[in-house]
């Protein structure tokens, strides 16, 4: 399960990020820099680094879910696969000069006219060749394309860990602080969200036993605690309605009588059909029958409905991890 920490542990590790940021800089300041070594990396694509170090002037080393590379200092032609990277970028004002094909949300509306490299499993290496990037960013869906893609040009994997997703967010998004000069800007936006979350998970285990479905194509799948969307969960500390089993970054297909029996409080509903841009609405006419109208969640108005694109495409970005505590908080 994604474990909890308290604000001076915070504190702790960011104090611990800032001593290191410190020798960086005098390391670059002497012209001598040293490579660190790299980390061992899990199955789960756990990025196990809260700093990057100095390598050659104008470059640092990241050490990611993939191992260890050197990259540039505030690069300018940047493709990214990950939408919450781009998020966490956007949120720095950073730009990616490529992006995938994908259904985006409004705040980043923008990148819908930005050169396509592909889609969110299957870059385009042609176009990613003729590019010429100075970076390529990548996370779980194009992981199994990292070794193609570094031939290109410096890839990293900022797969974010879903047994310790907290905590494997902030590193990635410290990451691309150091990456661009931003570490000041990332420390005050992950105080902001620390400060969201210890403001909702103080009322939500009162808020009543919550249950979280996926509608896709006519079918429904239940996610719980240790899930992709354990931050309900294991985060903002919703109860849960019942013990879901999870399968990496799958659910378990449920059925309307599954949610009868399980009766949650509180039911939160990610529209896949939405997210990937093959339906509207689709979601609700799913779950209007009398079997989900029968559940306590139901009877108190509170089927809250959450935004596909933000959950299921996005999810940790420094933008938009607030925005879906902000859509979770409406439950209370």
């Amino acid at each position: 399960m994604t474990s909890t920490r308290t604000r001076s542990g915070l504190a702790a590790k960011r104090f611990s990020f800032s001593a290191v940021t410190a020798t960086v800089a005098l390391l670059a300041l002497t012209a001598c820099g040293a490579s660190a070594p790299a980390s061992s990396s899990n199955a789960s694509g756990d990025s196990s680094v809260s700093s990057s170090t100095s390598a050659t002037p104008g470059t640092i080393t990241v050490e990611h879910a993939q191992g260890s590379t050197e990259v540039p200092v505030n690069p300018e032609n940047v493709y990214v696969f990950d939408l919450g990277v781009l998020d966490t970028m956007e949120a720095l004002d950073v730009k990616a000069a490529g992006v995938p094909e994908a259904v985006f949300p409004a705040s980043l509306k923008e990148y819908e006219s930005v050169d396509k490299i592909g889609n969110m499993k299957e870059p385009d290496f042609e176009a990613i060749s003729e590019g010429a990037p100075d970076l390529i960013i990548i996370s779980g869906r194009t992981a199994g394309s990292y070794e193609e893609l570094s031939k290109i040009a410096p890839t990293i994997d900022l797969t974010v860990d879903q047994n310790d997703a907290l905590n494997s967010f902030e590193k990635n998004a410290e990451i691309v602080g150091d990456i661009f000069n931003k570490g000041d800007e990332v420390k005050s936006k992950l105080a902001d969200i620390d400060a969201k979350i210890e403001e909702v998970s103080a009322k939500a285990p009162e808020a009543g036993k919550s249950l979280i479905v996926m509608s896709s194509a006519g079918e429904l799948t239940a996610y719980g605690a240790a899930s992709r969307f354990g931050i309900v969960h294991d985060i903002l500390k919703f109860p849960v309605a019942a013990d879901v089993k999870v399968d990496g970054a799958h659910g378990e297909a449920i059925s309307f009588e599954y949610i009868k029996e399980k009766n949650p409080e509180i039911l939160f509903v990610i529209d896949r059909d939405a997210a990937v841009g093959t339906a509207t609405g689709a979601a609700n006419a799913v779950l209007d029958n009398e079997l989900v109208k029968s559940t306590d969640a139901a009877k108190n108005d509170k089927i809250i409905q959450l935004d596909a694109t933000n959950w299921y495409i996005v999810g940790y970005g420094l933008n938009n991890t607030l925005s879906m505590i902000d859509e979770v908080a409406k439950a209370l």
